[in-house]
């Protein structure tokens, strides 16, 4: 089997003065890294790692025009992985929920599964006019209900771990700085490069 090559998603952020305030909740009154995003920022990340596969690996290119705006590149990058490294959190605590209570409904159902297949033949006389009718209804009504908690156990597994694998990797993503400065291009030149070749 060919090993899967690992794909390279960049998410580009601008750190300008002018901006950086749109990022967060404009109510948030914490400082800068500890600030919650704004949901019109969480939203573009998101569409950015639309692509984002099992094997892939992210990297936030932060934009800096000026030399001034470095400063901030740190704490935006710390709220950013905080942010998710939170919804990670939430993820992980509902697919707990789900697994708990796909398990419980499928326990469920398999106890009414054994009671109209093992108990209700049992009360049933032989020489009942509706008992073929009885017992077809009882077989369709069990294999029903016990239908549904398998359907979520076998098709509803695997999107709940592509969130919470997606949130990781948007948590522990790389950060790159990319200077956009006439100055500052001059000076890097060779680590532009570089960046650009990686991604």
């Amino acid at each position: 089997m060919k090993k899967e090559v690992p794909s390279k998603v960049s998410i580009f952020v601008s750190v300008d003065l002018q901006v950086i305030n749109t990022y967060f909740n404009v109510h948030d009154p914490a400082p800068l890294y500890k600030r919650q995003l704004s949901h019109q920022f969480e939203q573009y990340i998101l569409k950015s790692a639309a692509t984002v596969k099992r094997y892939s690996v992210v990297f936030y290119k932060l934009k800096c025009s000026k030399d001034i705006d470095r400063q901030y590149a740190e704490p935006l990058m710390y709220a950013i992985r905080r942010h998710f490294a939170e919804q990670k959190k939430i993820k992980e605590d509902e697919f707990y929920r789900y697994k708990r209570k796909s398990f419980s409904l499928l326990a469920v159902s398999f106890l009414v599964l054994i009671f109209c297949h093992g108990i209700i033949p049992l009360l049933i006389t032989p020489t009942s006019a509706f008992e073929s009718i009885l017992l077809t209804s009882v077989d369709v009504f069990s294999w029903v209900i016990f239908w549904r908690p398998l359907d979520k156990l076998i098709f509803e597994w695997n999107p709940h771990l592509k969130e919470i694998s997606l949130m990781d990797k948007l948590s522990a993503a790389e950060m790159m700085i990319v200077s956009t400065s006439k100055e500052a291009a001059k000076k890097t030149k060779p680590v532009l490069f570089a960046i650009s070749q990686t991604g």
